[in-house]
């Protein structure tokens, strides 16, 4: 049976452990590391405060090749824009061997929606 994208997306969600949006600032702060799996620019536009970025693509070799982030029961949160790849990351992540992975509902759009604050780079002055 040949597989949507969507369907891709709806078969990881049942297996990641969904942080809802009013319980991600608590989830953040005692994650070990909180992972923007969004293309660079889309983090360049703004991104969770104290998040580092890995985009999805790059993800799995990123972590590998870091011994910084190799334990496999290190506490990780994911997000993207609106949930689907973070969920993608977070099942591939549990295939390498990560046990306490998790990625925050919504994503993104649903953290600025709440009202979080958002960290924007400083434009660049050539004043």
């Amino acid at each position: 049976m040949l597989k949507s994208p969507s369907d891709l997306v709806f078969q990881a969600k049942q297996a990641t452990n969904e942080v809802s949006i009013d319980k991600a600032p608590a989830a953040i702060a005692q994650c070990d590391v909180l992972i923007d799996v969004r293309e660079f620019e889309e983090f360049q536009a703004g991104h969770l405060p104290g998040a580092i970025h890995m985009s999805r693509g790059m993800l799995e070799f990123k972590l590998a090749a870091n011994p910084q982030y190799q334990s496999r029961d290190l506490n990780i949160t994911l997000y993207c824009k609106t949930s689907g790849r973070a969920a993608l990351c977070a099942q591939s992540l549990k295939e390498m061997g990560y046990t306490n992975v998790s990625s925050i509902a919504g994503g993104f759009d649903a953290w600025q929606a709440a009202g979080f604050h958002v960290d924007k780079p400083a434009a660049t002055s050539f004043d």
